[in-house]
């Protein structure tokens, strides 16, 4: 039988969302469930990660955060509220589920009262309450949670997840390997044997996708747009490092992420782009500079043919797209005029077309790419990452949940 490692603190929005669903991830593909807690803030003490994490973003990508949990918790059904208090002490909650011999239903219930209630969880009332409610006696095991050997126990699982390179929660190992997040339990899915359900949706409301060449995740999104969300898609190519300076954001977020996510990050790559069905290749040159092929694709009316040979072009084929002479061979095998909109590239219009493209991104609350857009009953709705592209297609095909 499979093993499902399922690594966890009830600080976590995400990981309290997935665990509401592991049990049954686990019984679809009949793998035996091992419940991991371990306490986040000592990860994040290893890795150097701020302790409240969500108050280092920038504000739109905070107001995306909060968006995003609010339509994960959706679709799962189940209530979420986030705490006045965010981020609570979850020490003494996780000894006690130690302590109760890894309960299930009262890590329910303990994830219950921090994202539902909102319940201040290292309250020994509260603590009290939840551990009757579970069907266990509070007495025994809240004198047991404040023993020695629970208190190692949990020091020794933390430092264990430091060991095996988790960065964050929820945490999933099938064997060796390692997904992080609630957004990758499908592929967790398929690690173990299983086949989870492809969604069928026919999308149908006008859908922007904001991007630039220089994101590989934004090149996973552009060879999968018009497949999951329609022709009716209109692409925004934008200066990535401007936006970035503007808002405050490190040019390359991948290189200040800690040794454990970057890897994490370029094994997600190739996890996506292999799902996905598409050749990926990391390039030789990166960051590569974008500004030459972006104000061709602005000069040519972004046509999706181009779009696609460009950024294939880089990411799978690595080759050098700030070549004024490979860019304008790109254009020419699609059919068009490929030196004359290298030439187009030094106009004031083009130029002052992409500045004017990254302005609008930015008013828009874009943060990073891809991003998408979809205009829905109920507003513009900004959906960021290859990863949220199914969720941006379910909202532009009307699913209220997605939304």
């Amino acid at each position: 039988m499979a093993r499902l490692e399922f690594w966890f603190d009830f600080s976590c929005p995400f990981a309290y969302v997935a665990s509401t669903q592991v049990e049954q991830l686990a019984q679809r593909t009949g793998a035996e469930l091992d419940l991991r807690p371990m306490l986040l803030g000592g990860v994040f003490k290893a890795r150097g990660t701020p302790q409240n994490l969500a108050a280092t973003l920038n504000p739109a990508k905070a107001r995306h955060n909060l968006d995003d949990m609010r339509r994960q918790a959706q679709r799962a059904g189940v209530p979420l509220r986030m705490p006045a208090s965010h981020p609570m002490r979850t020490v003494e909650a996780l000894r006690c589920v130690l302590a109760a011999g890894l309960s299930l239903p009262l890590i329910h219930r303990i994830y219950r009262a921090y994202w539902d209630e909102n319940a201040d969880i290292s309250d020994r009332a509260v603590l009290t309450r939840a551990i009757a409610e579970a069907g266990l006696e509070p007495a025994a095991i809240l004198a047991r949670a404040g023993s020695q050997a629970i208190k190692d126990e949990l020091r020794r699982r933390t430092d264990e997840a430091v060991a095996r390179g988790i960065f964050g929660v929820p945490t999933y190992f099938v064997g060796d390997q390692l997904f992080w997040g609630q957004d990758r339990a499908d592929m967790v899915e398929a690690a173990l044997g299983g086949r989870p359900a492809a969604p069928r949706l026919a999308p149908t409301a006008p859908v922007e996708l904001f991007f630039d060449y220089s994101s590989p995740f934004a090149y996973l999104a552009i060879l999968r747009a018009e497949a999951e969300l329609g022709p009716q898609v209109r692409w925004r190519p934008i200066l990535l490092g401007g936006l970035f300076r503007s808002i405050g954001t490190p040019d390359v977020p991948l290189f200040v992420q800690s040794p454990e996510k970057r890897r994490h990050t370029m094994l997600d790559l190739d996890r996506q782009a292999a799902r996905a069905g598409v050749p990926f290749k990391f390039p030789a040159r990166f960051p590569v500079r974008t500004v030459l092929p972006l104000r061709v694709t602005l000069a040519a009316g972004s046509p999706p043919a181009l779009v696609r040979a460009l950024a294939t072009a880089l990411w799978a084929e690595d080759r050098d797209i700030s070549d004024p002479a490979v860019v304008a061979a790109i254009a020419d095998a699609v059919g068009l005029d490929g030196a004359g909109l290298v030439a187009a590239t030094e106009t004031p219009e083009i130029k002052q077309a992409l500045v004017t493209s990254t302005a609008a991104a930015e008013a828009a609350g874009v943060f990073g790419v891809p991003t998408f857009v979809v205009t829905t009953e109920r507003g513009p709705q900004l959906y960021w990452g290859a990863d949220r592209l199914a969720l941006a297609a379910a909202a532009a095909g009307g699913d209220l949940s997605a939304m």
